[in-house]
């Protein structure tokens, strides 16, 4: 998966936080491994602009999604492969997404992996104009969400067991380079 991000916004994000969010759910939701994605952070303004331009809302939003090819998740099993796409774009507004993180009391970080999730669902064609669909919408996000921080987890304190073993392993003469 290839995923480009560019940050126009003049605050500084955890780029590499977004990045992973973004492939986590893409990988999560059966994305093509050859699919294409960009991310791009902007200010205020250019986010009210947009949010006038494609959905005749007044005022910034937090993120916003335009869809390139028609991929869906998963697939059938049976179905051709559908090859390398380009899955899309997200906008996301770090300082909108500041404020909202905020109110709702949780991390920055935190906010910037919920709107990234978010913004890949609704690259996949998922929707929150109808409670139903909201439902599914922001079910399925929660998942994801819980799901990459339980592996992000899993990974840090895997990170940790390989370092203090290598350490045992130096303090007891052992080492890669003498073969043992």
């Amino acid at each position: 998966m290839s995923i480009e991000l560019f940050n126009e916004s003049g605050i500084d994000v955890p780029e590499q936080l977004i990045i992973e969010a973004a492939r986590f759910a893409m990988r999560r939701m059966e994305v093509h491994q050859g699919a294409e994605l960009s991310i791009q952070l902007i200010d205020s303004d250019s986010m009210a602009e947009l949010h006038v331009q494609w959905m005749d809302l007044p005022g910034p939003t937090d993120v916003m999604s335009f869809p390139m090819d028609e991929l869906t998740p998963g697939g059938r099993p049976d179905a051709d492969d559908p090859g390398p796409a380009m899955l899309g774009d997200i906008v996301l507004c770090p300082e909108f997404a500041a404020e909202q993180a905020k109110s709702q009391r949780h991390s920055f970080e935190h906010e910037l992996a919920v709107l990234t999730v978010h913004g890949v669902l609704h690259l996949l064609g998922f929707d929150h104009a109808e409670p139903e669909d909201e439902r599914e919408m922001f079910g399925l996000q929660g998942q994801i969400i819980t799901d990459w921080y339980s592996a992000r987890d899993d990974r840090k304190r895997f990170l940790e067991q390989a370092a203090r073993d290598t350490r045992l392993l130096d303090n007891i003469g052992f080492s890669e380079r003498e073969g043992r």
